[in-house]
């Protein structure tokens, strides 16, 4: 099996090309290195890197099964896209995305290009493909919104607060269509909120528990936005990756099905706030405004995802969190 992934380097996508790696499929990676760390390719024997513009000049003849190629550049690159075109992978999982919900709201045009236009780019490349490739697209349970359902079903009419939520939908829409005018087998997984090692949190824009695990390593003080009674289902990387690979895998072609990632339960920022305090004594918690975009609750239901990929969440939220703080050094 050959793959691309798409923002290889990120949070997400890193977790993904170790995980694909030890099963010993071949690997490409694109990833302009705007939000990804080749860093997170550590532990893997083989990597090579070469620039999206040197692309024509790289030949595979050399390259060893276990051999990662690192792309540098943009996913719209024509030399990627040709590369695409030329049936070059089975599968390609799309991670590559601005995932940052507060600067949609502050740069919709900017982040619908990335987010939508170029993932509509590659679907082209797919279409005009010498062979079949299936098309895994990471999306989001931001595409709910507030609901009133929860467990949340895939069923459930969405209504996304925030601009990145609805450039999720807007792409998982275009797939259900694509599949109907130019056959394209593709998938949609909606990841509630992802945690775990190799996920950064010095930025703003970061999740709960990398945020407070890079506070926790700087000695700063952690912040908490709102009540903290907001409440979120999180799901270990390692369950989204597997999740990922029961679709790459799956024998039946998907016809622009949707389908939930998470552990159908859900916890409060304050609850988790409650383990960190267990582990590392008591810490000083700022208190923010709630951050714009933001949902109160998700929880999402996964009885559709458990029937179509036989996938199920393994790794409990302590357990997570104990991997999480292990890769943290603590």
């Amino acid at each position: 099996m050959r793959a691309l992934v798409t923002g290889g380097c990120g949070f997400i996508g890193s977790n993904l090309v170790h995980g694909l790696v030890t099963r010993g499929w071949q690997v490409d990676i694109v990833d302009d290195l705007s939000n990804g760390y080749m860093q997170f390719l550590d532990g893997i024997s083989n990597v090579r890197a070469v620039l999206s513009t040197l692309l024509p000049y790289y030949q595979n003849s050399s390259r060893a099964q276990d051999t990662v190629l690192m792309i540098e550049g943009d996913i719209e690159d024509r030399n990627v896209l040709t590369r695409i075109e030329s049936g070059a992978y089975n599968v390609i999982f799309h991670m590559a995305a601005n995932p940052r919900v507060t600067y949609t709201v502050e740069q919709p045009a900017i982040t619908f290009d990335i987010n939508v236009t170029r993932t509509i780019r590659i679907l082209e490349s797919i279409r005009n493909s010498s062979r079949p490739i299936r098309f895994i697209f990471s999306s989001t349970s931001a595409v709910y919104g507030n609901n009133a359902t929860l467990p949340t079903p895939v069923s459930q009419v969405c209504a996304p607060l925030s601009p990145y939520g609805l450039q999720k939908l807007t792409i998982e829409e275009f797939l259900k269509q694509a599949t109907s005018l130019y056959g394209i087998d593709a998938v949609s997984l909606r990841y509630a909120n992802v945690y775990g090692p190799r996920q950064l949190g010095n930025s703003p824009y970061s999740t709960a528990i990398s945020a407070w695990c890079n506070c926790v390593n700087e000695g700063l003080p952690l912040r908490s936005d709102g009540d903290g009674e907001q409440t979120r289902d999180m799901v270990y990387v390692d369950d989204v990756v597997r999740a990922n690979i029961l679709a790459a895998t799956r024998v039946e072609p998907f016809k622009g099905e949707v389908f939930n990632v998470g552990t159908g339960t859900r916890v409060s920022n304050n609850t988790i706030l409650s383990f960190f305090k267990e582990r590392f004594g008591e810490l000083q918690v700022n208190t923010a405004p709630p951050r714009p975009g933001d949902v109160r609750d998700t929880q999402l239901d996964i009885s559709h995802t458990a029937q179509g990929l036989g996938w199920t969440p393994k790794v409990s939220l302590e357990e997570g969190l104990m991997h999480t703080w292990k890769w943290w050094g603590f």
